[in-house]
């Protein structure tokens, strides 16, 4: 699978001078845009055609963003990245707690917003490093179907667990007993750079943990490496 040659983006922000600006640059380079400027307008766009990632401001009239990114995740794993002010750092952690595949912060560069919906596409699209497509790991009575992009319990059940939540396990799961530092981890998973105060990584873990660990304040298979970054502990298998 790979990412659409054309991607749809969604454009949900109700300033329409930034709005005009990210779609005309997203269509100069390749890109179909949708501009909506609040849910009401989010919704019927998603309705009527095919998205492929949402860019979602956070300050919206009526329904703010990080509801609508709860909304979303609650019945979509349509890649969000949202897009914040730089005094905003409790939303933004809030909003990748909720499920946002990424953030950028005003006021920023379009080029940058485009390196970045594109590594989220890349992500989302790309095929496991393994070419059998019925690859699973193993670990603990876990298992992650690569494939599918799903993760199961010891117990058989399904787990919801999101795009990035996703691509951060398996990162982990395919080296187990090393340290990865969150440079690591954030270049592995999102193709990126850390900021001087990047913490999704870290809120990535939380979700993960709370999610696989029995325990999660004395995590057995994620453990924090003090000024290190994170080990996974399990053995892995495949099959």
């Amino acid at each position: 699978m790979t990412a659409p040659a054309t991607p749809h983006i969604l454009v949900v922000e109700d300033d329409r001078e930034i709005s005009s600006l990210i779609a005309r640059y997203l269509r100069g380079n390749d890109c179909r845009v949708t501009i909506a400027g609040d849910g009401t307008d989010m919704d019927r766009a998603l309705a009527e055609a095919r998205i492929d990632l949402i860019v979602l401001d956070l300050m919206l009239p009526g329904e703010d963003g990080l509801s609508l990114c709860r909304r979303l995740r609650a019945s979509s794993q349509i890649p969000i990245l949202i897009l914040t002010a730089k005094s905003e750092d409790v939303d933004r952690i809030l909003g990748l707690e909720l499920g946002a595949d990424d953030y950028l912060a005003k006021p920023f560069n379009p080029r940058e917003l485009l390196a970045r919906i594109r590594a989220v596409l890349r992500r989302v699209a790309a095929e496991a490093p393994d070419t059998d497509d019925r690859r699973r790991l193993h670990f603990s009575g876990w298992t992650l179907d690569v494939s599918l992009r799903q993760v199961f319990s010891p117990e058989g059940a399904r787990i919801a667990i999101t795009g990035a939540e996703f691509d951060l396990l398996l990162a982990l799961c395919l080296r187990p007993g090393r340290v990865l530092s969150r440079d690591q981890l954030l270049d592995l998973t999102q193709g990126r750079a850390a900021g001087p105060f990047e913490r999704s990584i870290d809120v990535l873990i939380s979700r993960i943990r709370q999610k696989i660990e029995r325990d999660t304040r004395n995590p057995e298979f994620i453990r924090t490496i003090r000024s290190g970054g994170y080990l996974f502990t399990p053995e892995v298998t495949r099959s």
